[in-house]
């Protein structure tokens, strides 16, 4: 008789701020949960209740400050004008850099991998990002949708945000289950 372990579901981390790019957090959580993720939305600040650029506001699960110790295997950042919060929290910065140190995955969509410039972890990896923040990022791909440089993901913008999650998920997740989701989702 076998006494296997379960296997647990990757887990994915979304740090939620005032004016994040709706789009860039709803498909690629969509798609990581649809493929079988456990991902956290955390509130940096004290409101669970977060309100997107455009309006629509999403209930977070937790408040970044309630997270303690618990281990994510992918921290996912998104972009829109909250990518100014983002960079300015200390906190996040330096978990940042120890997903990056403890080899997790990191991924990060529009204008977000300038937080990964700031957390001192892009150095030297291939990336791309959105065309508004070319001058800060002169070595981003922005010719390209996704670049995966070993385990970090970028994606250039909301219009990307779609083959964001499903590569996010190939990657965290497995192949298969993205391939599951991408045709559960394009039928």
């Amino acid at each position: 008789m076998s006494l296997a372990s379960p296997v647990l579901p990757p887990k994915v981390l979304v740090p939620l701020a005032p004016g994040f790019e709706e789009l860039e957090v709803v498909a690629p959580v969509d798609v990581l949960r649809r493929a079988g993720a456990e991902v956290t939305l955390a509130a940096l600040e004290a409101k669970l209740a977060v309100r997107g650029r455009n309006g629509l506001t999403l209930v977070a699960d937790t408040r970044w400050d309630a997270l303690g110790k618990v281990t994510y295997d992918c921290v996912l950042l998104p972009g829109g004008p909250a990518v100014a919060l983002l960079r300015r929290h200390v906190a996040l910065l330096a978990w940042v850099r120890d997903q990056d140190a403890a080899g997790g995955w990191l991924a990060a969509i529009c204008a977000a991998p300038t937080v990964l410039l700031d957390a001192g972890v892009l150095n030297g990896r291939r990336h791309t990002a959105h065309p508004s923040v070319a001058g800060e990022l002169p070595r981003a791909e922005l010719g390209e949708a996704v670049v995966v440089d070993g385990r970090l993901i970028t994606s250039r913008g909301a219009g990307t945000a779609l083959a964001f999650g499903l590569e996010v998920a190939a990657r965290v997740v497995s192949p298969t289950q993205a391939a599951t989701v991408r045709t559960a989702i394009a039928a």
